[in-house]
């Protein structure tokens, strides 16, 4: 993942946390990881795995795209 797209997963993961009104603890259990994996998503020192990216785009109902900061569109194109 290039340092943009990096930069961008870290935002959106959360902010849609925080949308959510989720805690990092709630995230991480989502995908199977702790709390501090998820503290280094949201500062860009880390990301998922590609199963946990698609979990969490799939919890969040938003596409792998937007969750990667690929595009500013969340809606998924099916």
């Amino acid at each position: 993942m290039n340092e943009r797209a990096m930069a961008d997963f870290s935002e959106r993961i959360k902010e849609l946390r925080f949308q959510n009104g989720m805690t990092q603890d709630d995230v991480g259990k989502i995908i199977g990881v702790k709390r501090t994996s998820i503290y280094t998503y949201e500062k860009g020192l880390n990301y998922p795995e590609v199963r946990g990216l698609i979990t969490l785009a799939d919890y969040f109902g938003v596409s792998l795209d937007y969750l990667v900061g690929r595009t500013d569109n969340p809606e998924i194109n099916k």
